[in-house]
Formats: structure tokens, C-alpha cells, sequence
């Protein structure tokens, strides 16, 4: 038994090709749909957790969007089965669909925006406390010429952050 892969569930054999024009189209449709409005709407509560700076909160949504995920990747690839068949029985349905998931896309852009600048930030406030820190340690003293030694590697302390919350 392989003990990396005891706790994935298995994806889901992709479906037969439906028949044009039939109730099967429209389910991977709403599958799709499903999947991505679920997804997007754990994805803006996660959004408005790290714009207020509540990270803990945020960082809870991380297996149910996981999970979110993997549904959103399934239904992706049913439907990719399945494109020809709706292009030419319902392109309207395929319209809608690219519609919906260009603005699930640029929703996503807000996420990874936010996060991105959530990270920028932290890691400058890291750099300012450790940059403190060092000056603290570092013994003033000047040159012959009058400027400023600069520390020698035994005077630097390294900073330790824990990743953990």
C-alpha cells in the first residue's frame, strides 16, 4: 500500500461523450457552474480575511478549497470531453459558460493580487524588524577616516520566524 496517496480520493473516470443536444450537456454545464461559484465564493471570503488582516481565518479555508478544486478541475475536463459536441448542438450553453468562466478568472486575479500584497507587506515588516534588530547589535564605532565601521559577520544575529501561526 502506497502511504502518500492512501488519503486522495481517486478523480473520477471522465464521463462518455454526450449525446448532442442532451440532458448530459446540460449537466456538465451545471457541474461547471457548480464547482466554479463554490469555489468563487470561499475564494472572496478568503479575499476579505486577508484584506482584514486575519490570516488564521483565512488560512481554515485551505482543504475545503482543495476540495473546491479538484471538483472545479473535474468538471473542467468533463466539459473539455465534451467541447465539440456543444459547439455544435449548444453553442450558446459554450458561450455562456466562456462568459462565466472569464469572470471567474479575473476573480481569481483578485485573489492572488491580494495575497501577493499580503505577502510584499509581510515580508517588509520582517525586514524592517530584522534590519532593527541588527542595528541594536552592531557596536558603533568609526574608521580612521571618520565614517562608520561595518559590522563583521560575528556581530550579525540572524532573525528566526516562525511560519507557523
Amino acid at each position: 500500500m502506497n502511504h502518500f496517496n492512501a488519503s486522495r480520493q481517486p478523480m473520477p473516470a471522465p464521463r462518455q461523450a454526450a449525446t448532442p443536444g442532451s440532458a448530459e450537456e446540460r449537466k456538465l454545464a451545471e457541474d461547471l457552474m457548480d464547482a466554479m461559484n463554490a469555489l468563487l465564493g470561499l475564494i472572496e471570503r478568503e479575499t476579505e480575511f486577508v484584506r482584514a488582516g486575519k490570516l488564521r481565518e483565512a488560512m481554515a479555508f485551505e482543504s475545503t478549497k482543495q476540495e473546491l478544486s479538484r471538483r472545479y478541475v473535474g468538471a473542467v475536463s468533463q466539459l473539455k470531453a465534451n467541447q465539440a459536441q456543444l459547439a455544435k448542438s449548444a453553442p450558446e450553453l459554450l458561450s455562456t459558460l466562456h462568459r462565466h468562466h472569464d469572470a471567474f478568472r479575473a476573480m481569481l486575479q483578485v485573489n492572488l493580487t491580494v495575497l501577493a500584497t499580503a505577502h510584499a507587506v509581510s515580508e517588509s515588516v520582517v525586514r524592517g524588524v530584522n534590519a532593527e534588530i541588527q542595528k541594536r547589535n552592531v557596536p558603533n564605532t568609526y574608521t580612521a577616516a571618520g565614517r562608520r565601521a561595518a559590522p563583521g559577520p560575528r556581530h550579525i544575529t540572524p532573525l528566526a520566524v516562525s511560519r507557523s501561526l
